[in-house]
């Protein structure tokens, strides 16, 4: 029996539970998964409480980089992105990893997405910091539109190969230029920035909100003609290099991520 959680605050709208536990089904093993709220600065205390009751664990906000914090063993990426959204148990130590990245670039690829020359990505914070890191020596320039000054240097050292510009938050900045645009904001916070989109100029929204949907900034792009993608496809393929690590096989069957695919659809209508 394998046992895994998603944790964070608020938790009661994830949809890794129906994802992961439909993935149990399909591949045919024995598993559980469920969701826990676990409040920032309380990661710790649930690890010592409770840890050893599952073999993995999912992180979403605000817990990203609370777990940098901890004594867990790192991996490279999270190192580098600043950023790690799974615990993996083994022999009573954690390692921690981040999917958010090569998710992020599965669900590109899967719509055939795959040159990268100006993205901008709204917002700055453990997300954002994740893309940024898969992006890096990808795109040609990354810019980063952040509320706080803050976060400039922790992405000037994410950020080596790419060139990177980071602006700060202007609900009317001009998105002409980019051929990909991500909103890592939480939910509500680019409604005004929607309201300001004139033009799609034919670029590519990947919006990593999945609930609720669609949000005004996903509204306002299709309303222009332009392509969205949605926070699902985001959901889909982290959790599917999730549980690569965690089975230490691969799953890049297409059938497989379709199945999924419909089963979060079904969940979120």
């Amino acid at each position: 029996m394998i046992r895994g959680a998603v944790l964070g605050y608020p938790i009661h709208h994830s949809l890794s539970p129906t994802l992961h536990n439909a993935a149990f089904k399909e591949l045919g093993i024995a598993g559980s998964y469920e969701a826990i709220e676990v409040q920032s600065g309380e990661l710790e205390s649930f690890l010592d409480a409770r840890g050893r009751e599952f073999d993995y664990l999912s992180l979403t906000m605000p817990l990203k980089e609370e777990v940098l914090n901890l004594e867990v063993d790192i991996s490279t990426e999270v190192v580098k992105s600043q950023s790690g959204n799974t615990l993996v148990r083994s022999d009573n130590q954690w390692r921690c990893h981040t999917t958010d990245g090569t998710g992020f670039l599965s669900a590109l690829s899967n719509k055939s997405f795959k040159q990268f020359g100006n993205v901008l990505i709204l917002g700055a914070g453990g997300t954002a910091r994740s893309l940024c890191a898969s992006l890096d020596g990808i795109a040609d320039t990354i810019t980063v539109l952040g509320r706080s000054q803050s976060r400039k240097e922790a992405l000037t050292r994410i950020v080596t190969r790419s060139q990177l510009v980071y602006e700060n938050w202007n609900d009317n900045f001009n998105t002409a230029g980019y051929s990909l645009i991500v909103n890592t904001t939480p939910s509500g916070a680019a409604d005004l920035f929607a309201e300001y989109l004139s033009s799609s100029q034919g670029a590519v929204l990947f919006d990593v909100i999945y609930q609720p949907w669609p949000t005004k900034i996903a509204s306002r792009w299709m309303d222009l003609g332009g392509t969205v993608l949605s926070g699902l496809e985001l959901l889909l393929y982290q959790g599917i290099h999730q549980l690569e690590i965690v089975l230490d096989r691969k799953l890049d069957d297409p059938h497989f991520a379709d199945i999924l695919r419909s089963t979060l659809g079904k969940a979120r209508s």
